[in-house]
């Protein structure tokens, strides 16, 4: 697992009006990002496993994000209830 910097800002990718633990996915920006930098690291990690972080960059991330906004990966949830 890649060094992950103190003082991290994590947003947790809920629901606003959803109150409950999750789990969650929480994301927190690298140096560099806020500055347009594709190779700026972005970290994931799961609220029930807080101590295991996944490293990407913003290149990668937002390529993710915009396959996730075009649905191709929509049959990862084919018959997934609620999904």
């Amino acid at each position: 697992m890649a060094d992950v910097p103190p003082g991290l800002v994590w947003e947790r990718a809920a629901p606003p009006d959803d109150p409950g633990p999750g789990p969650w996915i929480e994301i927190a920006y690298g140096e560099g990002y806020a500055e347009g930098d594709p190779e700026a690291p972005v970290y994931l990690r799961e609220t029930t496993a807080p101590d295991t972080v996944v490293t990407t960059n913003r290149r990668k991330w937002e390529a993710f994000v915009l396959g996730v906004q075009a649905g191709e990966f929509d049959h990862f949830v084919e018959g997934v209830e609620g999904a």
